[in-house]
């Protein structure tokens, strides 16, 4: 304890990222392993839905919106897609960018409600300068609180004895990200949270940057504010695509008229309990990480716990250098922003359609966002063709040819076919596109020839293509 808060005020840290840490650091030595299990658990079965939400009272709308920002993470680099930048900088519809489309989101509301409506983003210091950098080409941006605010770093912990790990030919590893639940710690951190509740604002809507079907929305955002509950959740229906992301459940036990919702990640899950956490008939919602949060509840909170919000733990065992599995085994504490509902009393999920979730974690998921199976509209919200009746095109795509940025690229060179009629596209091998290949319905193509397999322009792939 005493040599990790030495190795974090070294750093820098503020107190509130120091009391955090430390009592997670804590929490980990009594033999915490952050483990849900699911004799621990029950399902949950019933949510409020979006989807049934009535128009909300413009008046009402109008005096929510006036004390709303949207706060979108920013942190991530996009190395394991071949970037060495931000990944919200990378092109995702024409040469719009992850922030451009972002950014027109907000002047989009703005123009139409009048609100003042401000954008901030969690950035890293990796992601910082570049992402602001971007952002100064919308200079009609300008607001009355700052663009962006800090996350915090935390040091990797040597797994024999928990001592902060030192890693002299790079000492850069010595630190991790404490995961996107840090979030609230570098709101108090930064000074951000403060500026926000004098500015007057008091509702924020949180969401990935890598999530462009995630925008505010006035029903949620005066569902949320009538609720009076301190955060809210969005979730959606669990499919066979989301068996390993992070599900709703409700701890057992708890009295009908308390909620006592949880979120449950795949690292919290004991071994014996995998089945139930991947059974989506059992846990039918999987959280979108798009959550709101009310401001002056959070501030509250955090004031009568010392700055510490207690989260469910997540602890990762790595080695200290990512790319040599012959370095010192570490373990990362991590927590998710989404665990709040966990830790902030009356907290709600609602259930939402999958079209406010569109995230692109791997070049499948960039070509899927790029196609015409997804419509860019006048709001720059970025959602599934209606014709998809809310169902995504499934792409997958051999890693060896097509997991990096600039490959997927060099294999699509006009651009991704037509996805609009397509359930799934699987491609093995080494495969080119030509302008204007359609896909319909179920379709592989494959290839083991030392020369690239050229699809010709225009080449309609109907129901299965098969190619050696």
């Amino acid at each position: 304890m005493t040599a990790a808060e030495a190795k974090l005020r070294a750093s820098g840290a503020q107190e509130a990222a120091v009391r955090t840490f430390l009592a997670q650091l804590e929490r980990v030595r009594d033999g915490e392993r952050g483990a849900l299990r699911e004799a621990d658990l029950e399902p949950v079965t019933e949510l409020p839905d979006a989807d049934a939400l009535p128009p909300p009272d413009p008046q009402r709308a109008a005096s929510v919106l006036a004390q709303a920002v949207v706060v979108k993470l920013n942190g991530g680099l996009g190395t394991s897609m071949g970037l060495d930048g931000p990944k919200s900088l990378l092109r995702v519809r024409g040469k719009l960018t992850f922030l451009d489309v972002i950014a027109r989101q907000i002047l989009h509301l703005r123009e139409h409600t009048g609100a003042r409506l401000p954008l901030v983003l969690m950035n890293s210091f990796a992601t910082q300068s570049s992402s602001l950098d971007a952002l100064a080409a919308y200079p009609e941006l300008e607001q009355d609180v700052p663009l962006d605010f800090l996350q915090n770093k935390v040091p990797k912990l040597r797994a024999e004895d928990l001592l902060p790990v030192e890693w002299p030919a790079d000492p850069a590893l010595e630190w991790a990200p404490p995961g996107h639940g840090d979030l609230y710690t570098a709101l108090v951190t930064s000074g951000m949270l403060a500026t926000l509740l004098a500015a007057g604002y008091r509702y924020a809507f949180v969401s990935n940057a890598d999530n462009l079907g995630a925008t505010l929305s006035l029903p949620l955002l005066t569902w949320f504010a009538d609720s009076g509950a301190p955060f809210a959740m969005e979730v959606a229906d669990r499919t066979e695509a989301d068996r390993k992301g992070g599900h709703l459940a409700r701890r057992a036990g708890h009295p009908p008229d308390a909620p006592g919702l949880v979120l449950r990640e795949l690292a919290q899950t004991p071994g014996e309990d995998l089945a139930a956490f991947q059974d989506i008939t059992r846990h039918r919602y999987f959280n979108t990480n798009n959550l709101w949060v009310d401001l002056q509840a959070l501030d509250a909170k955090l004031e009568a716990a010392g700055g510490v919000l207690e989260l469910p733990l997540i602890l990762n065992a790595k080695t200290v250098d990512p790319k040599d599995s012959a370095s010192t085994g570490v373990l990362q504490l991590e927590t998710a922003m989404g665990a709040a509902i966990d830790a902030l009393e009356g907290a709600e999920a609602i259930r939402v359609p999958r079209t406010r979730f569109g995230p692109v974690k791997a070049s499948n998921d960039l070509l899927a966002v790029r196609s015409d199976a997804y419509v860019l509209g006048e709001d720059a919200g970025l959602a599934l063709d209606e014709r998809r009746a809310g169902v995504p095109p499934v792409v997958d795509l051999d890693s060896a040819h097509f997991k990096l940025v600039d490959a997927l690229d060099e294999h699509f060179p006009a651009g991704p076919p037509s996805l609009l009629g397509c359930r799934r596209l699987t491609v093995e091998g080494d495969v080119v596109f030509g302008p204007g290949v359609v896909v319909r319905g179920d379709v592989v193509v494959r290839h083991e020839g030392p020369a690239p397999l050229q699809v010709p322009a225009g080449t309609v792939l109907d129901g299965a293509a098969d190619s050696n």
